[in-house]
């Protein structure tokens, strides 16, 4: 009993001594190196598994689905993007967020958030962009946008907004005509007479009028329940399946969420947008017609096999399409004609086949020499795989030549066995022994016909 009893105080004294070095070597100040891992390790249990990352010069801390209930005052000051979304936070107290004087944007959107503090945004005098979208706000005063001066875009859709004398001033201050991307999208929830209607087109002068007037739906009998049916926002496809990212640049990401079509109620403001590797077959006009700020529209890896004209109209400033690893054969008249600035198309690892179809594609790249492509191959048929489109367009536009003349010389009269109107064929024989046609020389004009009209 008493061997069992040493061994264990021996075992106990062995656990408790790497505790003790690093913190008495903490205390002795025991050089750069060891102070250096210290505050490493203060570093991570501050941060509490976020992630903090530099791009284009500018600091990031990633603390997205942290389970999160409020800021941590000993999180890094010097960022420049916080992104908080997906958390559980609920109320923006006063002074929240004052230590991130460099902050330049600050993502909220996806947590439980039903009150914010008329200080919560104090110190931010940076700040550029501010995310409170998919929230559960129903009121707040301009107040708390008095301390965002560089403020250029708000979110602040999918909040049931009491739509009452309280949310008056916010209300004005989102309709000032300069401030053309606060609040867009944002609709009242109540009262029911203005349910649906988007604050930036609320008459503001007659919100505080009706706080005194029962709300009362047409149809309601005296002394019946007069208050309006419980608020259930219909989330946009677009925002409550895909995440949006403001920096650096504005990008809606939704690769990979299982789409079988173009989300509906797409931004305005997005300058890129990435669709890639979900299970959209069709594209139909018009469906990216408010997104018209989009440079950069990934498509790849679909099932992509149709595009109607005027799929593209309103993306007057698009850069790069990538429609790479879909199931596009070709592309009917008229679908590229709104690209005017288009610069960059990836085509590759689609199943094109080279007939009459393909013509509209290659003669819309013919007249867009600035547009640079990829992956133009024909698929079929079995005679042309693997040819180059333009090469098989050029066999197909040539004009058919004369009969052959000993030296190749064609006079511009037709030759022997032979008239104008006689076609052969020119071929060229591969390595295989399978004869392909070879493309022709472009047709030359050599001689005027006069018609004189009695």
């Amino acid at each position: 009993m008493r061997l069992l009893t040493t061994l264990l105080l021996l075992l106990l004294l062995r656990s408790a001594e790497p505790r003790r070095g690093p913190r008495s070597g903490t205390e002795r100040g025991g050089g750069g190196r060891v102070r250096g891992r210290g505050r490493a390790g203060v570093t991570r249990r501050q941060i509490q598994g976020c992630k903090e990352y530099m791009e284009a010069g500018e600091k990031y801390l990633d603390c997205q689905d942290r389970q999160l209930t409020t800021v941590m005052q000993d999180w890094p000051k010097d960022i420049h993007h916080l992104l908080l979304a997906r958390n559980k936070i609920q109320v923006l107290r006063d002074n929240m967020f004052s230590q991130f004087t460099q902050l330049k944007s600050l993502d909220l959107q996806q947590n439980d958030i039903s009150m914010v503090e008329d200080g919560a945004f104090s110190g931010l005098s940076q700040l550029t962009t501010l995310l409170l979208q998919h929230n559960s706000l129903k009121t707040a005063s301009e107040e708390i946008l008095l301390p965002l001066p560089r403020l250029t875009y708000l979110r602040l859709y999918d909040n049931p907004w009491s739509c009452r004398c309280s949310l008056d001033s916010l209300i004005r201050k989102l309709q000032v005509p300069s401030n053309r991307n606060l609040g867009n999208y944002a609709k009242c929830a109540e009262p029911h007479s203005l349910s649906g209607q988007k604050l930036k087109k609320v008459n503001v002068d007659s919100l505080c009028e009706g706080d005194n007037q029962v709300d009362r739906r047409p149809g309601d009998r005296e002394g019946g329940d007069r208050r309006p049916p419980p608020f259930k926002p219909v989330k946009s496809e677009a925002t409550s399946m895909c995440h949006t990212y403001m920096f650096p640049k504005p990008l809606l990401d939704c690769s990979k969420k299982d789409l079988n079509h173009i989300p509906s109620d797409l931004p305005s403001d997005i300058v890129k947008m990435d669709l890639s590797s979900n299970s959209v077959k069709h594209l139909r006009p018009k469906q990216f017609l408010l997104s018209k700020d989009l440079k950069l529209l990934n498509l790849s890896s679909n099932s992509l096999h149709r595009i109607d004209t005027a799929a593209f109209a309103g993306l007057l400033y698009l850069r790069e399409l990538d429609l790479s690893n879909n199931s596009l054969h070709y592309f009917q008249y008229g679908v590229l004609e709104d690209l005017y600035f288009l610069r960059k198309l990836s085509l590759a690892n689609n199943p094109w086949i080279c007939d009459y179809n393909i013509h509209y594609l290659m003669y819309w790249l013919k007249h867009h020499p600035g547009v640079a492509f990829t992956g133009l191959i024909c698929a079929e048929p079995q005679e042309f795989r693997g040819w180059r489109v333009e090469d098989y367009v050029k066999t197909y536009n040539g004009e058919c030549p004369k009969d052959r003349q000993t030296g190749g010389v064609d006079t511009g009269q037709g030759g022997q066995g032979g008239s104008d109107n006689e076609a052969q064929e020119v071929v060229v024989e591969t390595s295989n022994g399978q004869v392909l046609p070879r493309p022709l020389k472009e047709k030359k004009l050599n001689r005027f016909e006069i018609i004189r009209l009695s």
